[in-house]
């Protein structure tokens, strides 16, 4: 560590990982093309990611094009404190617009199928993983079962659909037209009478600049959520860590991208 460089990527990506239980995180900051760990933190507060803005000089700072994150309030009040014209570079990837959709759809489908074993109907018994599960990795088998319920008249099907819809509005290059794209997604999440759906596009809206940024600058969170499986796999391994110190140690070992040959010395 002591010998490996500050590096100063033109595209990090910001996410966090969990320690242990109890919702105990660290903040990982990964290099996006180079996919190696720049830095890690204790807890997932403002100051964790300040830390790694602080490293840099205002150089290296003007050097960032784009910042991966999702929605989390600390992670973006750190961008900005540090990174110039942040609201231009701060990206809200396609995976956890995906992932608060899929909660969503989720939502809807618990609360109606509840309504429906109420009257005796059970169709969508058994169905989770068919709503959640992207269309593209489907065998034929689940492609036929799931056609009939996508199709229905259901609530859930609905919300599918919108999550569908959205998926579909990451290829614009134009930053109009993608909010206009997203536009006419909001208006009709809005009017779906689904109220997880309506939270949800509520919290994208929200954050709607972010989420265009990332559609025209065409960032995602890949490589971090890559890092993520591997830590986790890493701690998995391991059988846990006592401390945090001793995670961020591994954590540097095994993906920080370090130069492990020792150092040498004296004459051989």
């Amino acid at each position: 560590m002591a010998r490996r460089k500050v590096s100063s990527p033109q595209y990090p990506s910001v996410d966090e990982t969990v320690f242990a239980r109890r919702h105990e995180y660290v903040t990982v900051v990964t290099d996006q093309e180079r996919g190696v760990v720049l830095h890690v933190a204790d807890e997932r507060k403002t100051e964790s990611l300040a830390a790694y803005y602080a490293e840099l000089g205002d150089e290296q700072k003007a050097r960032i094009q784009a910042v991966a994150m999702d929605m989390w309030p600390a992670y973006i009040r750190a961008t900005e404190a540090h990174i110039p014209q942040a609201e231009e570079k701060i990206a809200f990837d396609k995976f956890h617009v995906a992932k608060y959709l899929s909660e969503a759809v989720d939502k809807v489908r618990r609360q109606e199928h509840r309504g429906l074993l109420a009257v005796g109907e059970d169709c969508l018994k058994g169905s989770k993983y068919d709503w959640l599960t992207n269309p593209a990795n489907r065998t034929c088998a689940q492609q036929n079962r799931f056609r009939a319920l996508r199709d229905s008249s259901l609530k859930t099907a609905r919300a599918w659909a919108i999550k569908e819809f959205a998926m579909g509005l990451w290829h614009y290059n134009s930053r109009t037209w993608a909010a206009k794209g997203w536009a006419r997604w909001l208006a009709w999440a809005v009017r779906s009478r689904l109220e997880p759906v309506k939270r949800t596009a509520a919290t994208i809206k929200k954050h709607l600049w972010g989420v265009i940024n990332a559609v025209v600058l065409k960032v995602h969170n890949g490589h971090a959520e890559s890092i993520n499986s591997r830590i986790q796999r890493m701690k998995s391994r391991a059988l846990g860590f006592r401390n945090r110190e001793r995670f961020r140690n591994a954590i540097y070992f095994h993906l920080g991208g370090l130069d492990l040959y020792p150092a040498q010395v004296g004459n051989w």
